[in-house]
């Protein structure tokens, strides 16, 4: 029987957490579970520091909130954590301290709100006997074996609202408009975005692109009396035989993506500029996508993952993420997200043995940009 039940929130913040949350505590009081929120993550389960959740006080008002009412932790790989010792920076494995932190506390499951790394290591933990429910979050939309995560129709939004901004500058001023969206590995979030805030151009990761492929229609646009251009960069975007745009690395071990990335769009927007003559100017959209209020279609989209983790939890579905497969809830194991990549402690995206999803080129978003002229850089 499931009577208590701990949540925690991992990663970069997204629009659409604190309605999970809230969907999770009201499902838990329809079945009289006590819920509980463990604060910053992952890092909040090893220091085990938590807080009582319920929708009267603590989970009241939170569905329209962005951010975390818990919090969130980054690069907290508690597999392989970063500490000091005697002056000097090491890496232990510390997850055993968090198993006996839940066994302590009398937690019957942990609920994961996170990416593929936050769920990579709800796998490790599910190995280690505890119960784990992952809900699939990222604006990137890349946790595989779900179609959408929450978070991401926000994003997509936000990115669209800028795209029609730009068009007003880049027409009144003749310039090309560079926008650069988040996407580090997928493009998810750049390709619809161009297509819904008619865009011209839009280079996703998946594609490594030709700058003069973008020249070209920029070009064309010219010819037809358009002097002006829209331009949509992933941050993960590179050129054919380049590489990525790395703003600068970090040391959080292994484990963890250490790269920060930047620059894709200003690169892309200084080389237009040059081979066209036109003005470009570069629009680096960053934390705008991830901060604020979800749109009706995120808060709805949360409150189902929410209900339908807690769900898993009183059905004893362990182990397991709840997903949308075929426009519809569902769950699949968190062996199936993880894919290859079964190294315990292992936790970043984007390796041969990860399981990311990336845009593929049999998928609706591409026929349908081609199909509308965008230019894809290929």
């Amino acid at each position: 029987m499931i009577k208590k039940v701990a949540i925690l929130a991992n990663g970069g913040d997204v629009s659409g957490f604190n309605a999970v949350i809230r969907a999770i505590v009201k499902t838990a009081e329809q079945n009289n579970v006590e819920c509980y929120g463990f604060i910053e993550g992952y890092r909040g389960l090893l220091n085990n520091e938590y807080v009582k959740l319920d929708s009267y006080n603590t989970a009241s008002g939170i569905l329209h909130k962005g951010g975390s009412i818990i919090g969130s932790s980054t690069n907290s790989n508690v597999f392989n954590y970063k500490v000091e010792e005697n002056g000097q920076v090491v890496y232990k494995d510390l997850s055993d301290k968090c198993v006996q932190n839940i066994k302590d506390d009398g937690f019957d499951c942990l609920f994961t709100l996170g990416g593929d790394g936050t769920q990579k290591s709800a796998r490790d933990f599910s190995l280690k006997g505890i119960n784990v429910i992952g809900v699939p979050k990222t604006i990137d939309n890349d946790v595989a074996c779900t179609e959408i995560t929450f978070g991401y129709n926000t994003a997509v939004s936000v990115a669209t609202d800028a795209l029609d901004r730009l068009h007003t500058t880049g027409e009144t001023h003749h310039r090309i408009m560079v926008l650069e969206v988040m996407g580090r590995y997928a493009g998810w979030i750049a390709l619809e975005s161009a297509i819904s805030g008619g865009a011209d151009i839009a280079l996703i990761p998946e594609i490594p692109y030709d700058i003069n492929k973008a020249v070209e229609k920029i070009n064309e646009r010219i010819a037809k009396g358009k002097s002006f251009s829209i331009v949509v960069v992933a941050e993960g975007a590179a050129p054919k035989d380049g590489i990525l745009a790395i703003e600068n690395t970090r040391d959080n071990g292994k484990g963890v993506d250490n790269t920060k990335l930047g620059g894709a769009g200003q690169r892309v927007a200084k080389e237009l500029e040059a081979l066209t003559g036109l003005e470009s100017r570069n629009t680096t959209l960053g934390y705008m996508q991830r901060g604020g209020t979800p749109t009706a279609f995120d808060r709805v989209l949360s409150t189902k993952y929410g209900a339908k983790a807690m769900e898993l939890a009183l059905e004893g579905k362990f182990g397991t993420l709840a997903v949308i497969k075929n426009g519809k809830l569902d769950s699949v194991s968190l062996e199936d997200v993880v894919g290859n990549n079964k190294v315990i402690g292992a936790v970043s995206g984007n390796t041969a043995e990860s399981n990311i999803r990336k845009v593929t080129m049999d998928h609706d978003l591409v026929k349908t940009a081609r199909d509308i002229g965008i230019c894809l850089g290929d």
